[in-house]
């Protein structure tokens, strides 16, 4: 009985002089806890915000806002031939900008006849004529140019830098990269003239994360993101909205995934076809300047970004072993 009253007598010894800890100790969790349910309900209105409101509410028409013809480049991408679509659905003209004609031949002449739009494709290889920016400024002169749509192109399979050919490697990061950031170029000074104007540039969730056998992706991928926030910093007071797209996996028209992805399969919520992804993306031009356009995949942006960057590695790791 003695063991017990001495050990009871210890107990209330230590609790009270540790009770100023656990109570600090308390504070601290109850502040972190209020802080997370703080951060999950301004990402909830964030997504109410981006992805629903703009579809429940009546708007401009984007012609009124932006402009009443649009240049897409990269049009060989499903996801942008989808996205320009849509903006010919809402009545908008196409330039397209390509280094293949039989690419997007076909879609100018099927949107032209579907919804009544003018649409003009313009040969420009820049790997092989640097003047090809001369035919690209003809075909805009007089024309009132509201939007730039800049696409990433596919990288797949998923292959090391090592297995690249030199060429291959050398083009992707050209396109990517210096066109993308060229055709911007070439855009903006009418829009800054009329003080009004929309530069989507598409990339990919791959940019959140490294993956697996997709360095130049990543890497590409990452300077187009952070390419159209510097430019809304600089241009977005001047009446010009930029807007990064970061779309994870999207099907491509034959059901398999597309390059602007993360490796999953399937089909479904999460693995949208082009042209339900550009409905979604579109409503969010004008509302968000980052965004994954969609909002399955702004749940998995979430998931992801709360993921410690070295558990990300040391799964691909695993994943990589494994395979």
């Amino acid at each position: 009985m003695a063991e017990v009253d001495s050990f009871q007598f210890l107990y209330r010894e230590v609790s009270r002089s540790c009770s100023p800890y656990l109570e600090t100790l308390a504070l601290v969790g109850a502040l972190y806890t209020a802080r997370r349910v703080i951060v999950l309900l301004r990402d909830c209105c964030a997504l109410l915000r981006v992805h629903f409101l703009p579809r429940m509410i009546p708007s401009k028409k984007l012609t009124q806002i932006f402009g009443d013809w649009a240049v897409v480049y990269g049009a060989a991408e499903p996801v942008a031939k989808a996205y320009a679509e849509e903006l010919a659905r809402r009545g908008i003209s196409i330039i397209f900008v390509t280094k293949d004609h039989t690419s997007v031949r076909d879609a100018a002449a099927s949107l032209s006849q579907s919804y009544g739009v003018e649409t003009v494709v313009i040969l420009a290889d820049f790997s092989l004529d640097p003047a090809a920016s001369k035919s690209i400024e003809e075909a805009m002169r007089g024309k009132d140019i509201g939007f730039l749509v800049n696409c990433v192109e596919s990288l797949s399979p998923p292959q090391s830098l090592i297995e690249m050919p030199e060429q291959a490697l050398l083009d992707f990061v050209n396109k990517n990269v210096a066109v993308a950031t060229l055709m911007t170029r070439l855009v903006l000074p009418g829009m800054l003239e009329r003080s009004r104007g929309a530069v989507v540039n598409i990339s990919s969730g791959a940019c959140s994360r490294p993956l697996p056998g997709r360095v130049t992706l990543t890497a590409s991928t990452g300077y187009l993101d952070h390419f159209s926030r510097a430019l809304h910093l600089e241009y977005g007071g001047k009446g010009i909205f930029v807007q990064s797209l970061i779309p994870f996996q999207i099907a491509s028209s034959d059901q398999q995934p597309s390059s602007s992805s993360t490796p999953l399969s399937g089909q479904g919520w999460f693995v949208p076809k082009p042209e339900v992804y550009a409905r979604h993306a579109i409503s969010t031009l004008g509302v968000s300047n980052r965004t994954t356009g969609y909002w399955p995949h702004t749940l998995q942006y979430g998931l992801i970004r709360c993921i410690p960057e070295w558990i990300w590695v040391l799964g691909s790791r695993v994943l990589i072993s494994s395979s």
